[in-house]
């Protein structure tokens, strides 16, 4: 098999590595995505692309105005809720931003995460992929929490906005 020089392999064939979890003992809701695209790897933030509707549905949810906040007060913001995120893939191979893209992947513990998690009710999963790659992780310990399958905040997921809010709401606090 023909080595390439490092030279030869472009940027976007590096293997792409997650984010640290946004969580503290309050967690209620752990929001889970795939893995951060492109954006959000260069920003270092999570759903930092500018058409992803994240931001702009957990407004929605929480009822506070998540667009006009910086970074760090929209991470505050979702604990203060609590809210938290991760995603189910630590790393993986991935051309571009497309769950679709996603090569050699390897998992996140999310056991470990929530059994770490004393408040925890819920798992949300952002988009199909997360769903179900996100439910095999967790095994029997899904069967524990409320497990809520969202569409993609992503703007290549292409719901209508207002489907896509429609499910999100499901979120509120009970």
């Amino acid at each position: 098999m023909p080595r390439l020089s490092p030279q030869a392999i472009s940027p976007s064939d590096t293997r792409k590595r997650c984010f640290d979890p946004v969580v503290d003992a309050n967690t209620r809701l752990l929001i889970l995505g795939s893995l951060p695209g492109e954006k959000s790897l260069a920003h270092s933030q999570y759903y930092a692309h500018p058409q992803n509707k994240f931001w702009l549905l957990m407004g929605e949810v929480l009822g506070v105005d998540m667009t006009s906040l910086d970074y760090a007060a929209r991470l505050a913001a979702l604990l203060a809720h609590g809210v938290g995120l991760w995603d189910v893939v630590a790393q993986a191979h991935r051309v571009g931003s497309l769950d679709s893209n996603i090569r050699e992947r390897d998992d996140n513990d999310l056991v470990a995460l929530v059994s770490s998690l004393p408040q925890l009710e819920a798992i949300a999963f952002n988009g199909g992929t997360a769903a179900r790659l996100g439910i095999k992780v967790l095994g029997e310990h899904a069967q524990r929490y409320r497990i809520v399958s969202l569409p993609s905040s992503s703007p290549a997921y292409t719901l209508a906005y207002a489907a896509k809010r429609e499910q999100w709401l499901a979120l509120q606090a009970r």
